[in-house]
C-alpha cells in the first residue's frame, strides 16, 4: 500500500511538472545544446521538483556470410531524472540509471550553488566533461543506435566522478567553462590492474560507489558558442590513476612505495569537439588523445598492456529530409553517416608490442525518425574493421527506440 501511494505521489507531481514543458535540445539564449541537468540548472524550469527520464531500446543483428549470428534485444538503459531547484541560486540534479534491467547505478547527484553571475559551485557525483557524449547522451540528442565507440573505448562513457568545482559562462565572450578536483580513475586493487589494452581506463570507473582517493585529478573544459549553430570545446583531465596499495602504507618504506608507484598511472587527457547545426543540416566530430605514463612499469607490475598513448576522433554529418518537402510537422527524418578511427595501442612503452587489432575504424550509416520532439525510432548499419593482419571485417544491423522526457 505504502509503495502504491508513493508511485501514485510522484505521478501527480510530473504531471504537475511537465504540464508546460517541452523538451529542447538547444538553450535559445546561449546556443548551448541542453540535457535533463542544463535545463534546470539554467532555470528553463519553474521551481520545485522536476521529474524525468530518458531510455534506450536496442535490437543489434550481426551480419555474417559464413555462420549463424544471434541477435541481441536489450533495455539497454533507462535514466530516472529528478532535480529540485529550492532557489534561483541552489538547485540540486540526480539521475538513477538501470542497465540491461539488472544493473543499477547513480549517474548524476550533484548540488549547485551560484555564487554570482558567471560563478557556480558544484560538489558532488558529476559527469567528466570530456567530448560531448559524455554529457549530453539521451538518445534524441545523438545519431546512433548505439554511442560512437570512441566516446566508450578512450573517453570512457557515461565517465562521472566525484568531485568539487566551479562553472559558469561569460555570455559577452560566447564562453562557458568548468574547473572540477575529481577522484580520479581506479586503476590497481584487490591484488589486480584495471586498465587494459582494449579498452584502456573503462573498468576504473568509481562511479561514486565508496569511491577513494589518494590525489586529486584536474578536469576542466570550455565552450565557445559565438557563432549561430557553433558549439567547439576544448576539454582536459589531468592526474594519477588510484591505487588501493596506498592504503596503510607506511611513507617510510622504500620497497612498498616503489610497488605502489609502479600500480598508478599519469595520465594527461586533451579533447576537442565542435557541432554545427543549420536549417536541416548538422555536423558533429571530436578528437582525443591520452598520454599515459609509466605504463611500462604498471603493466611490468600488473601484466595487463595499457597503451602509453591513445588517439581517436570522428566525423559525422547528417540532414532531416523532411525539411526537403517543407512541411509545417515538428517530425524529422535524420540520415546521417559517421566515420570515426580510435587507436588504444597509439603508442606502447618498454617490451609491450603494438596490438594491431586496438586500432580500429567503424563506419556507420543510418537514420532516425524522430515521430515527437522526445520520441526517435533508429535504425542503422555498422561495418567494424581494425589493423591486424588476417582479420576480416564484422558487419552489424541496428534498431532503436530512444525516448527523452
Amino acid at each position: 500500500m505504502y509503495i502504491k501511494k508513493l508511485f501514485f505521489t510522484l505521478s501527480i507531481l510530473a504531471i504537475a511538472t511537465f504540464a508546460n514543458a517541452q523538451v529542447r535540445s538547444t538553450d535559445s539564449t546561449t546556443n548551448q545544446p541542453l540535457n535533463s541537468a542544463s535545463n534546470i540548472l539554467l532555470g528553463n524550469t519553474s521551481k520545485g521538483i522536476r521529474l524525468g527520464a530518458y531510455a534506450e531500446i536496442d535490437y543489434n543483428q550481426p551480419l555474417s556470410s559464413d555462420t549463424y549470428e544471434a541477435g541481441k534485444l536489450d533495455v539497454h538503459r533507462l535514466v530516472l531524472f529528478m532535480g529540485y531547484s529550492f532557489s534561483d541560486r541552489v538547485q540540486f540534479v540526480s539521475e538513477i540509471e538501470f542497465e540491461h534491467v539488472s544493473e543499477v547505478y547513480v549517474e548524476q547527484a550533484f548540488i549547485n550553488y551560484k555564487i554570482r553571475e558567471g560563478l557556480n559551485l558544484r560538489a558532488g557525483l558529476m559527469l567528466v566533461p570530456m567530448g560531448i557524449i559524455n554529457e549530453y547522451h539521451e538518445p534524441t540528442t545523438y545519431n546512433g543506435v548505439e554511442r560512437p565507440n570512441l566516446e566508450g573505448q578512450i573517453v570512457p562513457t557515461t565517465w562521472r566522478e566525484m568531485g568539487v568545482g566551479f562553472s559558469g559562462n561569460f555570455p559577452e565572450m560566447s564562453l562557458r567553462y568548468q574547473v572540477y578536483a575529481f577522484n580520479g580513475f581506479n586503476g590497481y586493487s584487490d591484488g589486480a590492474g584495471n586498465f587494459r589494452g582494449k579498452d584502456a581506463f573503462r573498468k576504473g570507473r568509481q562511479k561514486g560507489a565508496e569511491s577513494y582517493m589518494t590525489s586529486p585529478n584536474l578536469s576542466t573544459k570550455v565552450d565557445y558558442y559565438g557563432i549561430q549553430g557553433l558549439k567547439m570545446g576544448v576539454s582536459g583531465y589531468f592526474g594519477k590513476s588510484q591505487s588501493d596499495m596506498f592504503k596503510g602504507l607506511l611513507k617510510d618504506d622504500p620497497e612498498g612505495n616503489m610497488n605502489a608507484d609502479s600500480s598508478r598511472v599519469d595520465i594527461a587527457m586533451l579533447g576537442f569537439d565542435a557541432r554545427y547545426q543549420n536549417q536541416g543540416f548538422t555536423a558533429r566530430g571530436m578528437a582525443v588523445t591520452s598520454k599515459n605514463g609509466n605504463t611500462a612499469a604498471y603493466n611490468g607490475f600488473t601484466g595487463n598492456d595499457l597503451g602509453s598513448n591513445l588517439f581517436g576522433y570522428y566525423l559525422e554529418a547528417g540532414y532531416d529530409v523532411l525539411r526537403l518537402f517543407k512541411t509545417r510537422s515538428r517530425q524529422q527524418l535524420n540520415v546521417f553517416a559517421r566515420y570515426e578511427e580510435y587507436d588504444t595501442h597509439n603508442k606502447v612503452a618498454g617490451d609491450l608490442a603494438r596490438n594491431l587489432a586496438y586500432n580500429r575504424t567503424d563506419i556507420t550509416i543510418g537514420a532516425g525518425y524522430l515521430i515527437a520532439p522526445g520520441a526517435v525510432l533508429k535504425a542503422d548499419y555498422q561495418l567494424f574493421k581494425n589493423a591486424a593482419v588476417g582479420e576480416s571485417n564484422k558487419k552489424q544491423l541496428n534498431f532503436g527506440i530512444g525516448i527523452w522526457f
